[in-house]
């Protein structure tokens, strides 16, 4: 009896249309031998499925400017896939993921996860996302700030210099010179994005290096929530107290509408101190389709709602009632992504103004 092809992750991806430039979220699976996307996570067929024999992974892909966190899956027949994904590391985990399985069903191998033992690595052997990761640490990473310049205020933002110092510091390179080629490769790779006009100018190609190794060229983390004050270019402007606060949690979830109580795909983005948690169409759009301010909310699991269509509910359910009385009701993935967000949401709501 042939075996059923192995599943290797799952989730919301956003996917562009292939017959029209129209980008929606899908429920995206991917097996041993190839992607299957549906419209719905409770459907039992899928829309379509990409073989992976033969086929290409992009990443970053950058054809679609503001629209971050996207890759490209070119099949055997030359076909373009782009896929959009919420934050970088789900990005990251997908590429890394696709990869593996390609290079298994190439190498007639069957897909296993690698040991969660530290390998030993070659020392010029980089890893950008691992890089990333610790540039990003709370306690040893590099420190966010509030910094003016020209009567702009970038919150959450750090300058050039900072970096090059902090690569050094952590031994990750040799010299300021080696430091400025990683520092180009992560903003190449979208692992830091410039703001400014000085830092953006050099990212364009107007210097002689795109990255900027300078204490006036400022940066920031795509998913920091760094945002802008004052008279300003910068097309990350934000004004609103809410948006301030740090990220904490991001991804993709079912809510179900207030009217007509249907449900759809949303990307929520949690943030703290001030405590709100916004949610966008994951298809596109920078401004937020709603807010919802969780300082002295109530958080809990729903098992059952009765006024809501049994197939759009899977027992993943959880209900947020803001202290206004004002509720919503969300659907996550799985229990253990619900449980995820229900503990997020009450620590936020708990220590955020």
């Amino acid at each position: 009896m042939e075996r059923e092809p192995m599943r290797i992750r799952e989730g919301y991806l956003v996917k562009k249309g292939s017959m029209f430039n129209t980008w929606k979220p899908m429920w995206v699976v991917l097996l041993e031998d190839g992607i299957e996307f549906y419209k719905r996570k409770s459907d039992n067929s899928p829309k379509g499925m990409i073989p992976l024999k033969g086929s290409t992974i992009n990443s970053p892909c950058q054809d679609f400017g503001k629209r971050m966190f996207v890759f490209k899956l070119t099949a055997a027949k030359q076909q373009d896939h782009f896929f959009q994904a919420s934050y970088l590391e789900e990005r990251d985990a997908w590429v890394r993921d696709i990869k593996k399985a390609i290079q298994c069903i190439d190498g007639g191998q069957r897909f296993a996860r690698k040991s969660t033992r530290k390998s030993i690595r070659l020392p010029e052997t980089i890893n950008l996302s691992a890089l990333y990761l610790s540039m990003k640490d709370p306690e040893k990473g590099i420190k966010e700030l509030k910094l003016e310049k020209d009567k702009k205020v970038f919150n959450h933002c750090f300058t050039g210099t900072a970096v090059i110092d902090w690569l050094v510091s952590s031994n990750s390179i040799r010299n300021r010179k080696e430091g400025l080629m990683l520092a180009s490769s992560l903003l190449n790779e979208g692992y830091l994005q410039p703001a400014g006009d000085t830092s953006k100018a050099a990212a364009e190609g107007l210097s002689d290096t795109p990255f900027l190794d300078l204490s006036d060229a400022y940066y920031y983390f795509p998913d920091s929530g760094f945002f802008c004050e004052g008279n300003s270019s910068d097309d990350d402007v934000v004004l609103k107290e809410e948006f301030r606060g740090m990220i904490v949690k991001q991804g993709c979830l079912l809510k179900q509408g207030h009217r007509r109580k249907n449900w759809k795909v949303r990307k929520f983005v949690l943030r703290e101190d001030p405590a709100y948690l916004h949610y966008y169409d994951p298809a596109g759009g920078e401004d937020p389709l709603g807010a919802i301010h969780l300082r002295g909310c109530v958080v809990t699991a729903v098992e059952d709602m009765p006024d809501s269509k049994k197939y759009d509910v899977e027992n993943n359910l959880f209900e947020i009632i803001t202290a206004s009385e004002v509720h919503y009701y969300l659907q996550a993935a799985s229990s253990a992504e619900r449980t995820e967000w229900i503990k997020a949401i009450q620590t936020v709501a708990r220590t955020g103004k």
